[in-house]
């Protein structure tokens, strides 16, 4: 009987050099004993469908050609099109967006959307460009793009350094291109092109909520209990404020431009409106500076990273002192971390659950989108805060019957449905 032949891994995808991509592929490798008879496929969400990079090349406005490295990466696509945020940052790679687009994979299904994962960037610091430059290099990269995405192929949304109006103008840019009026190819626009209200605060407000089902889980009060925040913008800014408004504590702060901490709570509708005016928490007056490597070991009920991959690792993990850490940000904790914060009896909610909210109300907006007309703020909040609490409720069981951690049961639940659907469609020509 001859041998399968050995599909080795390429050596870009190899997991022992562990960037995101190694870490994504450790917890694929995780899960794997409890896919059952659908493991057979599991090289599938091993391996992205399809990555493009490009050449982004620009005029700036002194008069000087700039060229910039572009990615668009579609890792799955069997339970719908493509779905995931564009990042302008220096330090953007390729093995970044394809462990990005996988974690999209697995979030859009562990929430049960009609999605599959996709993720873009281009390694760039957007604030040594002008506003011009910034607009004409995101319509050139869309261009570059454009080959792939779509409003029923892969659908873009803002992620780091992005917002409503890069979105507009990635909209208009297809458009164009396209002969036609797309709303549909991104999500997270203005308001006046078809984007959806609630989209601002959706991750945040995820967050919040699941955080609160983890608590109500695990028997703490959200009334009362201290909460930690690293990175305070848009995702971990919306969780404190929402954390603040249901009288708990938001005890220390740290972001790019320092740490900040205030045992009997911070005013976070006054932080919220220092960070806007200068930028970061560093200088908040009516606070205790913090030496940003403490702020791990502050004491308190709930932790909160909504900054970058890889903020809790072997190096911090084991100083946590937190009862509930709920991840605003993609892949901040490593595999090795995860393994310290269990062995330390703190309870995890995974990026792939807790910070499912803003693909959730992008999926509310494409929808609208579709059919031209629009839902109420408290009519979309409403729909996230009972999608979220299904989700969390699905999940958690999981990991109760497979006495397993939040997150290898979040994939469990996620890889299944990404393999029944790739097992019945089958594989074509």
């Amino acid at each position: 009987m001859a041998q399968a032949p050995n599909h080795a891994l390429p050596s870009y995808l190899d997991a022992e050099h562990l960037g995101p991509w190694g870490i994504y592929l450790q917890q694929v490798d995780r899960v794997t004993p409890y896919l059952g008879n659908l493991a057979r496929w599991v090289e599938t969400l091993k391996r992205p469908k399809r990555a493009l990079i490009v050449d982004v090349p620009i005029e700036m406005d002194d008069g000087r050609i700039a060229h910039f490295e572009g990615y668009r990466v579609q890792h799955n696509v069997s339970r719908g099109p493509g779905k995931g945020g564009v990042r302008f940052h220096q330090d953007v790679t390729l093995s970044e967006v394809m462990a990005l687009s996988a974690w999209m994979s697995i979030k859009n299904a562990a929430v049960n959307l009609p999605f599959g994962g996709a993720k873009g960037g281009i390694r760039v610091d957007p604030r040594t460009l002008s506003k011009s430059e910034l607009e004409r290099m995101t319509r050139r990269y869309t261009s570059e793009i454009g080959v792939i995405i779509g409003p029923s192929k892969d659908i873009p949304a803002p992620d780091v350094n992005t917002n409503s109006q890069v979105m507009a103008w990635m909209m208009d840019t297809y458009s164009m291109n396209s002969g036609s009026t797309a709303t549909g190819v991104v999500t997270g626009k203005p308001i006046s092109l078809g984007g959806s209200l609630g989209r601002v605060d959706a991750t945040g407000r995820g967050v919040f909520v699941v955080g609160c089902e983890a608590a109500r889980d695990q028997g703490v009060p959200v009334a009362g209990a201290r909460v930690i925040v690293q990175g305070f913008g848009n995702v971990g800014g919306t969780a404190a404020r929402l954390f603040h408004e249901a009288g708990a504590k938001v005890i220390a702060v740290q972001d790019h431009t320092g740490a900040i901490h205030k045992p009997d709570g911070l005013d976070v509708p006054a932080l919220l409106v220092h960070v806007a005016t200068h930028g970061g928490v560093g200088g908040f007056a009516n606070a205790q500076p913090l030496d940003p490597a403490d702020f791990w070991s502050v004491e308190t009920e709930f932790l909160i990273p909504a900054a970058l991959e890889n903020q809790i690792n072997e190096s911090n993990a084991a100083k946590i002192r937190a009862k509930i850490v709920v991840e605003g940000a993609n892949g901040p904790t490593t595999p090795a971390a995860d393994d310290i914060l269990h062995d330390k009896g703190i309870y995890l909610v995974p990026d792939v659950l807790a910070n499912a909210g803003g693909v959730t109300v992008s999926y509310f907006e494409w929808v609208q989108d579709f059919s031209s007309f629009f839902w109420s703020e408290d009519e979309i909040n409403q729909r996230l805060e009972r999608l979220m609490r299904e989700a969390y409720a699905a999940i958690a069981h999981m990991a109760r019957e497979h006495k397993v951690t939040l997150r290898t049961a979040a994939f469990i639940v996620a890889c299944s449905r990404i393999l029944q659907a790739r097992e019945v469609r089958g594989l074509y020509p």
